[in-house]
């Protein structure tokens, strides 16, 4: 089955076009990005396999105009992968947030749509934004089944003592306050990746996954279930990030607001574009900028890189303390595949619990699986790449086959 993955940003659709005939058996025909719709000099990227890159500039007025031109590339003479678009059989897509509504993967009807629409209040930068992926769809391919995958259903797992907030209970109730934790899909692949690389039970192992990139987050996964995440209500909390400040004292956010003269809108991009490493470093949000800074001796870039490692290590802990112990500790994400001095600072800050972090294994790792402990070792630390597009193909395959 041929299955069109589209991930939709408010000015931006990412996608990856699959045969898929499982989750073992795969294959990407294409992949690509449309940038800057909306706007006079929008961007199509497609990368079709096995062919030479492909890219225009031109006018991109809406999701509508930019997908279309997705399904012109894919059908190309030139850069096609596909003779027809009729070969595409079904539509998966990213939604960031399922809210209590989506405990799992859906297939896109009228009633569904509507519950996502009610949820635009919690997501209100993500959610609108994929909803005009699934309306263009259902105009240019109206007969395709579409497939709703939320980046919050897998962390529904959760007991109500990690996702409830210590604030009057009438709150949770009336609005839906709490923690829904998000990166779900990446956090559930490369967990259970992991365990099949290792030959492990994923339903009978301890496992923290460490998603690292600009954003981030870590979860606590015990027998194949999320038990908590480090992402919150919102995609701020948590983990110092790329621009988003990650867990900060609230007292800290009344003083400024005081201070600075902010309001509502000023203090929500003071902690999601002002902050995390590049607000510390006052440079970049790119870890590898940073890198490259502090090696030339620029001491808030290194002060925001030891700030970052910090707060990873400080998570792990203490999800393992969450779980009782740990099997498997998994790194991934731009990030977490790349950043081989962060893999080695927080493995050998375990050898107390049983990690025997092999560093000449992790030395120069980018981009690829692999085990990086010794072959004594009781907790197994491993890097694997993420696939959250497949994760989302694979979801659309099964609920159209069931």
């Amino acid at each position: 089955m041929i299955v069109l993955v589209l991930n939709c940003g408010s000015s931006s659709v990412k996608y990856q076009l699959l045969d898929m005939v499982d989750e073992k058996q795969n294959e990407v025909l294409a992949m690509g990005l449309v940038e800057r719709i909306g706007l006079e000099d929008g961007v199509l990227t497609h990368k079709p396999t096995g062919k030479d890159k492909f890219k225009v500039t031109q006018p991109i007025e809406d999701h509508i105009v930019g997908i279309n031109l997705i399904l012109d590339a894919l059908v190309s003479k030139e850069h096609g992968v596909i003779a027809d678009i009729k070969e595409i059989k079904a539509v998966g897509h990213r939604v960031a947030h399922g809210g209590e509504l989506f405990k799992e993967s859906v297939l896109i009807t009228d009633e569904v749509k509507d519950g996502i629409k009610k949820l635009f209040e919690l997501a209100p930068l993500h959610n609108p934004a994929n909803m005009k992926g699934i309306e263009a769809m259902e105009a240019l391919l109206p007969n395709v089944p579409q497939v709703a995958v939320f980046d919050t259903s897998f962390h529904q797992t959760m007991p109500a003592c990690s996702y409830l907030y210590a604030i009057p209970y009438e709150y949770y109730q009336n609005y839906g306050i709490r923690r829904y934790g998000f990166h779900g899909t990446s956090h559930k692949f490369v967990a259970q990746k992991a365990c099949d690389i290792l030959e492990m039970n994923y339903n009978t192992s301890k496992i923290i996954t460490c998603h690292l990139g600009n954003g981030a987050s870590i979860t606590a996964i015990n027998n194949g279930k999320s038990v908590d995440t480090s992402m919150g209500f919102t995609p701020v909390e948590g983990l110092m990030m790329g621009t988003r400040s990650g867990s900060v004292d609230p007292g800290v956010l009344m003083f400024l607001a005081d201070k600075e003269h902010l309001d509502i809108q000023g203090v929500s991009d003071l902690v999601n574009k002002r902050s995390g490493v590049k607000g510390v470093a006052g440079l970049s949000s790119d870890m590898r900028d940073l890198e490259i800074a502090a090696q030339n001796g620029n001491e808030r870039a290194q002060l925001a890189i030891d700030m970052y490692y910090y707060r990873v290590l400080k998570f792990v802990g203490a999800y393992a303390a969450i779980l009782g112990g740990v099997d498997l500790i998994v790194f991934t994400g731009g990030v977490g595949e790349n950043d081989a001095v962060l893999r080695e600072f927080v493995g050998s800050h375990l050898a107390f619990m049983g990690v025997h972090f092999d560093a000449d294994a992790n030395r120069g790792v980018r981009g690829q699986d692999k085990v990086l402990t010794k072959e004594n070792s009781r907790v197994k630390v491993m890097v694997c790449t993420t696939n959250e597009e497949l994760v989302i193909a694979t979801d659309t395959v099964n609920i159209l086959n069931s």
